[in-house]
């Protein structure tokens, strides 16, 4: 289990202890100076018989939440001395059955401040999980949800696009967030972006139809090609429909990415990029957390970020915001063929220029010349395949990504990724346990 080390350099947090080291100790920095527990305390608390009781007070079946059970399931399997509390078939998010479970500590979900409330008034520890409300004053361990917001924006002006959305919900804490620093970044690189938010369902009375409607409408105020980022993937799956029903084209008129990396992704027509949320880490250190918290450590005056994992590329953002037709079309045709081997030569027929024509206008478009560009898509694909929990071989990598031999991949990756196929695979393939998927 690597380092948890959620706080980042400038919020120097006491230690916790990592289930796989063997003194239990998590490295520093991880809680502030001066509340570090000795090592000695540190394992006499090992060394009690008595499970621990842990609520989860959250309901099942919610594909991120899972994602996060999965994290925490992987930190007491570690650890030991740990058994769960849930309510089965319960599918609100009240916290008053904590009272009478007899637990030791909780895992929580704070969706409004009715159950903030309670959750303050509790006599065990909690650490809520998600960024549905603000509650400063209660531990809590979230996803980045300003790097979210960040990483989509990059991903779309990798794509040149010049002019942005965003759609997500005016209540839910993440999506503003998210959308603050999705306008930043944007703003930044000279783009526009057009903002259209609405009341979250929790919150909402309007009717389906009255709100794909009023969606439609803002999506029509904007000239393609489009880059849009929805707050979660059900509000781009929102997005597509009205698309669809608009008549404009993913992602030739609208280039489209959400958040979570949710199943549903996969089913859409197109499948939607999206943000991976990295969950699981999300879970690993929240049940490190608690633990700390539970042997009577102070909790953290901040939440604990945990770094979203990476965009997953599919169908509705492979495109470039391209005016000349010509281009965008031998654009696309590199990013549907970019799993064989092929050079600049083939790409002449498919754009009907010469070579030189060919050189100037990729210059002019995409900023370097057609040939550095196969390479540079060749490159991504490799990462998304090194970073791929199955492990592939880098032979088969270098195979899918369209190289000729291995000592081509190797070559072309070290120079445009500055370190080895081999080493960018040990930095970020994570076990099947703790990758969302």
């Amino acid at each position: 289990m690597e380092s948890l080390s959620p706080f980042g350099p400038e919020n120097s947090m006491p230690e916790l202890m990592n289930p796989r080291s063997a003194n239990l100790t998590i490295d520093a920095p991880l809680f502030p100076d001066g509340v570090r527990g000795s090592r000695k305390m540190v394992k006499a608390r090992t060394a009690r018989k008595k499970l621990k009781r842990i609520a989860l007070a959250f309901p099942s079946g919610i594909t991120f939440v899972e994602r996060i059970l999965t994290g925490v399931l992987e930190y007491a399997r570690e650890k030991g001395g740990w058994s769960f509390v849930r309510i089965p078939e319960r599918l609100d998010l009240s916290l008053d059955w904590l009272r009478d479970s007899e637990s030791d500590g909780a895992l929580i979900i704070i969706t409004n401040e009715e159950a903030a409330e309670s959750a303050r008034s509790l006599p065990i520890p909690v650490v809520n999980l998600t960024a549905y409300l603000e509650v400063s004053d209660l531990p809590t361990v979230m996803v980045d949800q300003k790097e979210t917001g960040r990483m989509a924006a990059r991903h779309l002006l990798e794509r040149r696009f010049t002019r942005f959305g965003y759609y997500g919900t005016t209540d839910m804490w993440y999506s503003r967030l998210r959308r603050a620093s999705f306008v930043e970044t944007i703003e930044a690189r000279g783009g526009e972006c057009r903002i259209f938010e609405v009341p979250s369902s929790l919150q909402s009375e309007q009717k389906g139809k009255r709100g794909q409607d009023t969606l439609e409408e803002w999506l029509l105020t904007m000239r393609p090609p489009v880059g849009i980022m929805a707050s979660t993937d059900m509000r781009a799956c929102m997005v597509a429909d009205a698309c669809a029903h608009l008549g404009l084209r993913i992602p030739e008129d609208v280039a489209l990415i959400g958040v979570d990396n949710d199943p549903v992704c996969e089913f859409n027509n197109p499948p939607l990029s999206s943000v991976c949320r990295n969950d699981s880490q999300v879970g690993l250190r929240a049940a490190a957390l608690l633990d700390y918290l539970m042997g009577g450590g102070s909790p953290p005056t901040e939440p604990v970020l945990i770094a979203p994992d990476r965009v997953i590329c599919r169908l509705s953002t492979q495109t470039s915001a391209i005016e000349d037709a010509r281009i965008a079309k031998t654009v696309a045709y590199i990013k549907r063929n970019i799993h064989r081997p092929f050079g600049v030569e083939e790409l002449l027929e498919v754009a009907f220029m010469s070579r030189r024509c060919l050189e100037e206008n990729f210059i002019k478009w995409i900023g370097i010349p057609a040939y550095t560009f196969i390479n540079k898509c060749r490159v991504e694909q490799a990462s998304h395949l090194l970073a791929d929990p199955k492990r592939l071989s880098l032979t088969e990598i270098a195979a899918l990504s369209g190289f000729r031999d291995l000592r081509r991949f190797r070559l072309v990756f070290r120079r445009i990724m500055g370190i080895s196929p081999a080493l960018y695979q040990r930095q970020n393939a994570q076990p099947l346990l703790l990758r969302n998927h």
